[in-house]
């Protein structure tokens, strides 16, 4: 490779012709990794993924530039063993509930070797992960794992045995991860480079802090390698014959009564601390009702799925910043950035079996939309003007235009509604959280 070209078409596209899917249990990994083919394939996810700089200020659109100088002499270090990837940047983001997520951002190269890693590991470990284990999966999803509690439930298992696992990503131990790697990986230039990932540090502050535990979210090799550590313990959950979901970190295991509840959560607890070495949050753990259960922002009412209260406070306190009638937008770029953020909502939580508060939603949404449009319209005259404009009578638009009261009132008046209606409401672009519900269920 001479120069990035090797890694990207002069498009910035991908060449999968060539790419190899089977997977290759032998020892020469390292030089599938570093194929073009699959290079191109890492360039062109990490490019889609977008992401902050890492430690080291590149963006993602500075690295073919850096590549074309730079990756032979990378590529070489990395044949050798000699590479060494650069600490992570630390970030933080919030939380439901008021605690903080750390997130590792790596450096633009690193997030392309780390992807190029994971493209040629996943063939070979993910064929082998439990059917029970939906987070970070090709052709899995939250969605599934619901689905398949909701199985359990319909089958009697009522009582969930909620394991929280605390702060998953910061407590693995590295020697025991990489064990459980080394069973499928011969080759030691690899095994070494992903010890080297795990142990590169992180930027807090200015300081760089060693990593002695921990594999960093942020990185693309990071869920993957927590499903490997992990697939010991769901296939420990086989062999005891449990019925169980996981995604990621989130665990729960469905029986028939408390009691069996609470022996498999004293045991699972013993094998997760003693043979994995994980850290169990006993506070957080516990032994409920299905129906008191909350797994991936849902809970279950029966066999049915409900979004979270949590889940849904966050919904309306982002809808009331995106309706904010302060906020200095035009109305084009409001609904750009509601129809951005309730679609995304409600591809998630859309599959809530929950309609009742669906017809109320749509209804705040489109009153909260009123009372931006009539407090950017302003002055008498020109709220006048545009209710005359959509049908509103003189009398009332008069009225209305020169009343005193707040804009959340006037905005469930005659006239505001009669003039901008629903219809009107969906011309302009304001979406309808009724319709994307309907779509979900098959309805429409």
């Amino acid at each position: 490779m001479t120069d990035s070209a090797s890694i990207m078409n002069p498009t910035g596209g991908v060449d999968d012709r060539r790419c190899v899917t089977q997977p290759a249990l032998h020892d020469d990994l390292m030089s599938r990794v570093l194929d073009p083919v699959n290079l191109r394939r890492a360039w062109k996810r990490v490019k889609a993924n977008r992401g902050a700089p890492g430690m080291d200020g590149m963006r993602i659109e500075d690295f073919p530039a850096f590549a074309r100088w730079h990756w032979t002499e990378i590529r070489q270090q990395l044949e050798r063993g000699a590479y060494e990837p650069q600490p992570v940047r630390r970030v933080s983001i919030p939380k439901p509930g008021g605690d903080e997520r750390m997130l590792g951002i790596p450096i633009v190269v690193d997030r392309v070797i780390q992807q190029a890693i994971a493209q040629v590991l996943m063939p070979i470990f993910d064929p082998g992960f439990s059917e029970s284990s939906f987070g970070f999966r090709p052709g899995r999803s939250a969605h599934g794992a619901l689905r398949q509690v909701q199985g359990h439930i319909q089958a009697g298992c009522r009582i969930a045995c909620d394991l929280d696992l605390a702060k998953f990503f910061d407590h693995v131990q590295h020697d025991v991860l990489l064990a459980r790697v080394a069973r499928k990986l011969g080759d030691k230039r690899l095994l070494a480079l992903i010890g080297r990932y795990l142990r590169a540090g992180v930027l807090v502050g200015e300081s760089i802090q060693a990593t002695e535990l921990g594999t960093p979210q942020g990185g693309p090799l990071s869920p993957l390698l927590a499903n490997i550590l992990l697939d010991d313990l769901d296939k420990e959950l086989e062999r005891r014959g449990h019925r169980f979901v996981r995604y990621a970190d989130d665990l729960l295991i469905l029986v028939k009564s408390q009691r069996a509840g609470e022996r498999v959560k004293d045991s699972v607890t013993r094998y997760l601390t003693g043979k994995l070495r994980l850290v169990v949050n006993e506070q957080k753990s516990r032994v409920v009702k299905t129906n008191e259960a909350k797994f991936l922002g849902f809970n279950f009412r029966g066999t049915k799925l409900r979004w979270s209260d949590r889940a849904f406070e966050d919904f309306r306190h982002h809808i009331r910043k995106l309706t904010g009638r302060s906020w200095g937008v035009s109305m084009a770029y409001r609904f750009h950035k509601l129809a951005q953020y309730v679609r995304g909502w409600m591809g998630y939580f859309g599959i809530s079996d929950y309609y009742r508060p669906i017809p109320e939603l749509d209804h705040w949404l489109r009153r909260r939309v009123r009372m931006c449009y009539w407090k950017q319209w302003r002055y008498v005259r020109t709220k006048v003007k545009n209710l005359l404009g959509l049908g509103t009578s003189k009398r009332q638009a008069i009225l209305t235009a020169i009343s005193s009261k707040s804009y959340w009132h006037l905005s469930r008046t005659l006239a505001t509604q009669t003039g901008m209606t629903n219809e009107w409401l969906r011309s302009q672009g304001l979406i309808s959280i009724r319709d994307l519900w309907m779509k979900a269920h098959g309805y429409a």
